[in-house]
């Protein structure tokens, strides 16, 4: 993979000559890759490292959120999320609630529900398990996507399994209990930045990277699969960005040594939104930053098949420029994500699947409906199902043991 005449930064020539022979990137790499003026080299040494592991191929999925309660114990700077027990607009779902949206993801054909939450200081174990075995209940077809790790632990104070000496064995008791309810899989939230003095400005009494990458270790060997995520572009530095990336290849590492039945399949670098926050003084990252930033983390995550440009937090617009830096999958059509809002948006976001289509077929990219599992998926309306092909890599790589 030999640079072009046009690269204006002859330092990027031993990264290229690396990717080509396929060595790995070290933290001095890293570092270069954010210093860098040459933009336009990191994005094509992005874009052909993407086009080698997925062609032309854009994913996307049919998905619904659900955010079943903004009540949290916790107090982060970043977050407009979260209320307070009593506070004006705090809210929490009831099972009947929680199983009529399940219906009704289901019958307008989506194939997954991501579910998370706040820390509520007063819903009882058996509620998120009553949630699970509901859902899988009133709508079996659905992936349950659910709870971050910071979910996880917060569960296992709940149902005593925290005060176990054994952290990981709690985690474990509990990520079992979870899964045979209807469990499917993690997604990546609560992550952040993997950085002690960030953890103590910016998200206090959070869980700190150990306890995360503890968590998805172990949901990895109950064999449930996840996704992680890196917030960036509020206090962090970049260098504790290529950190945070390297703790997650080394903990993939480990699940594909051991060889776990589950692992990382996707990493969702998230910009920080200052708006309505503690932290509201701060910029945010400009697009540029953005572009560079799931550029670098296509380089350096060489043992995680997907990047995902998660357009609720990046735009349409610029998860399409995107699929040329590195990304390969866009997310999915979305209903109402309260979470975090782009300029000011309202929490009902949807994209039509013909809307996500055109989309990634403007892009130059061929746009591939997938299950949570990165399996393809063939769909008549609201009819669909996952595609076995023997020979595709998502179907070899991707199916649960």
């Amino acid at each position: 993979m030999s640079l072009n005449w046009l690269a204006m930064d002859a330092r990027l020539a031993d990264i290229a000559r690396k990717i080509d022979h396929g060595d790995r990137l070290d933290a001095d790499d890293g570092a270069l890759l954010f210093d860098t003026p040459d933009l336009w080299t990191l994005g094509e040494l992005a874009n052909r490292v993407r086009r080698a592991k997925h062609g032309d191929a854009a994913y996307y999925n049919v998905n619904q959120h659900l955010n079943y309660s903004n009540v949290c114990l916790l107090s982060c700077r970043f977050c407009e999320f979260q209320r307070k027990p009593g506070q004006a607009g705090a809210y929490e779902f009831s099972i009947e609630q929680i199983a009529q949206k399940g219906r009704d993801a289901q019958a307008r054909g989506a194939t997954e529900m991501h579910i998370v939450g706040g820390l509520h200081p007063k819903l009882s174990f058996d509620y998120y398990l009553e949630m699970l075995r509901t859902l899988k209940t009133e709508a079996p077809k659905l992936h349950l996507k659910a709870f971050t790790a910071v979910e996880i632990v917060h569960l296992a104070r709940v149902s005593k399994q925290a005060l176990r000496k054994d952290f990981a064995g709690g985690v474990k008791v509990v990520l079992e209990a979870l899964r045979d309810a209807g469990l499917d899989s993690l997604p990546g939230g609560g992550a952040e930045v993997f950085d002690d003095r960030v953890h103590d400005e910016a998200w206090r009494g959070k869980i700190r990277s150990d306890e995360w990458l503890t968590v998805h270790r172990v949901a990895h060997e109950v064999g449930l699969f996840t996704n992680a995520t890196m917030l960036y572009g509020h206090i962090e530095t970049r260098e504790n960005r290529v950190q945070h990336l390297l703790k997650l290849r080394d903990e993939q590492d480990h699940a594909l040594q051991n060889e776990l039945p589950g692992r990382f399949q996707c990493v969702i670098p998230l910009p920080f939104f200052p708006d309505g926050s503690a932290l509201q003084h701060l910029p945010g990252p400009s697009g540029l930053e953005n572009l560079r930033t799931l550029a670098v983390a296509r380089l350096m995550l060489d043992n995680i098949e997907h990047v995902k440009a998660f357009w609720i937090m990046q735009t349409l617009p610029m998860a399409q420029v995107m699929l040329d830096w590195g990304a390969d999958d866009v997310d999915g059509t979305v209903v109402w994500y309260d979470i975090t809002k782009v300029g000011g948006a309202g929490t009902h976001q949807e994209v039509t699947i013909d809307t996500m289509r055109r989309t990634i077929r403007e892009a130059g990219y061929r746009p591939v409906e997938r299950d949570t599992l990165y399996r393809p998926v063939v769909r008549d309306g609201a009819k669909w199902s996952v595609h076995h092909a023997s020979d595709t890599t998502a179907d070899r790589v991707y199916i649960l043991k």
